[in-house]
């Protein structure tokens, strides 16, 4: 969810922790924390500004995940008109058919809300426990699974976690860092 996007740096004008992603001081903590290599230093866009510049071939690969862009943004003809220039559209869905999915060069089926394990964050910022009430459905991933088996086979380091209380850890520590 949104709340939980803040949370993990998911939104694009924000690093995890809710840290401020144009803050040096907390562009540098983070950096430290994940001991990378780079950083971003600004703001991406937003959604609407985003599939702009998809129109515009600025921006060539677009993952879509936890949303369906085709229904919940406006002006439905643009999204679809960029959403038919980009390369390579990914789509992270929970439903066999969408609006958005039909432009997915890559689909991934994720689970929906009843299978989900790990936690929620609300509009408070009350962090629940959520246990699945059904098995997810025929190797469907979380989305947490989804990200690092990609980001493994792109060569990337760190995404081995084998479950969310791993990734739940370290976001805690995060939150602490030199705290």
């Amino acid at each position: 969810n949104a709340m939980g996007g803040r949370e993990v740096g998911g939104l694009a004008n924000q690093l995890a922790a809710h840290l401020d992603i144009e803050n040096e001081a907390h562009q540098q903590l983070v950096q430290r924390f994940w001991q990378s290599p780079t950083i971003a230093k600004k703001a991406g866009c937003n959604a609407i500004d985003m599939f702009d510049e998809i129109a515009k071939g600025k921006i060539k690969a677009i993952w879509v995940m936890a949303t369906n862009p085709m229904v919940s943004l406006p002006n439905n003809a643009a999204i679809q008109h960029a959403l038919e220039q980009c390369e390579l559209v990914v789509v992270s869905d929970c439903i066999a058919k969408s609006d958005t999915l039909k432009f997915a060069n890559v689909a991934f089926p994720s689970t929906g809300w009843g299978e989900k394990n790990g936690t929620v964050t609300n509009s408070e910022r009350r962090i629940s426990r959520q246990r699945p009430l059904v098995e997810p459905f025929s190797g469907a991933k979380n989305d947490w699974q989804i990200m690092c088996l990609v980001a493994q086979k792109m060569g990337f380091e760190g995404f081995d976690f084998t479950d969310p209380s791993g990734i739940f850890e370290e976001w805690a520590q995060l939150t602490d860092f030199e705290n």
